[in-house]
């Protein structure tokens, strides 16, 4: 029993970077963007524009040492956080095509935020 609790609480990834925990969720169907495994980088698409961020809460899959591509397309500043292991942060510009690309050593849930938009763009399953 305590394994399972142990699972568990790991599983539930107490990571955010500050109150988007509290933000309602948002509306609409998540997104999902699954890895083929085959060497490519996982890549995860985001617009930020007009005040709005696209994807919110989405969906993905890696495997461990498999590399994540974030692809970012904004017409204002931000920093993207990765909470992985190791951590990432990603300086962002107003500009299109920026691209980051970091890999995971470490299986779990991986959450990709926005600081100044205060949201989670996806959490990245990463699989052994």
């Amino acid at each position: 029993m305590a394994v399972f609790a142990l699972v568990a609480l790991l599983g539930c990834g107490v990571t955010g970077c500050g109150s988007q925990t509290s933000e309602p969720a948002a509306s609409g169907p998540v997104e999902s963007t699954a890895a083929d495994h085959s060497g490519q980088a996982v890549t995860v698409e985001i617009r930020l524009a007009g005040g709005s961020v696209s994807p919110v809460n989405a969906r993905a899959e890696a495997r461990v040492g498999e590399p994540i591509e974030l692809v970012v397309h904004s017409d204002t500043e931000d920093e993207l956080h990765v909470h992985a292991d190791p951590e990432h942060t990603f300086p962002v510009r107003a500009g299109a095509d920026q691209r980051f690309t970091f890999r995971v050593d470490v299986p779990g849930r991986v959450d990709v935020e926005l600081h100044e938009a205060n949201v989670t763009v996806t959490t990245i399953y990463v699989r052994p």
